[in-house]
């Protein structure tokens, strides 16, 4: 059985709002604070995490980019809370999805490095893939009791190769 070739397509609202959202300032809402000296962007993502009791967990996460090229051969996701990923530095990363668990399913985004995700609860994806050297995610999700990580094992291997 070959391996899916999966191609990035850009990072947008729209094509990624069976996902969840994407975190940009561009096009927010937003309004002027601190007389005049900041400006807010309100509001820009679901952050769901109180399922059973749960609580927001603020953390920084550090991924090194893998190998290329990258075999997808798993999806997770997690089904008690929201997981939402700001890179802290200008620096573009991959966010793969699926709306099932499923390798035909697969959609591959590419951020712009100013923009980040937050998948809804429930939702399949690949963990972090950072692209250009070692990148810091500020992530809010979901702290408190319960198993709220699932993973699903495909037979059939995806392939990314961004070189």
């Amino acid at each position: 059985m070959s391996a899916l070739l999966l191609s990035p397509q850009p990072l947008t609202r729209t094509a990624f709002a069976d996902y969840g959202d994407v975190i940009e300032t561009e096009g927010a809402e937003h309004f002027s604070i601190n007389d005049g000296f900041a400006e807010r962007f309100h509001d820009l993502a679901a952050i769901d995490v109180d399922a059973d009791g749960g609580r927001p967990l603020l953390s920084i996460f550090r991924a090194d980019p893998r190998p290329m090229p990258i075999e997808v051969d798993f999806l997770e996701r997690h089904p008690l809370g929201s997981q939402a990923f700001m890179p802290l530095a200008q620096a573009p990363f991959l966010v793969l999805v699926a709306q099932h668990a499923d390798i035909e399913a697969l959609r591959l985004f590419v951020s712009n490095g100013l923009q980040g995700v937050n998948y809804r609860r429930g939702v399949w994806h690949y963990p972090l893939l950072a692209l250009h050297g070692q990148s810091d995610f500020l992530v809010i999700d979901r702290g408190g009791g319960g198993d709220n990580c699932e993973i699903c094992r495909f037979e059939r291997r995806a392939l990314i190769d961004m070189r």
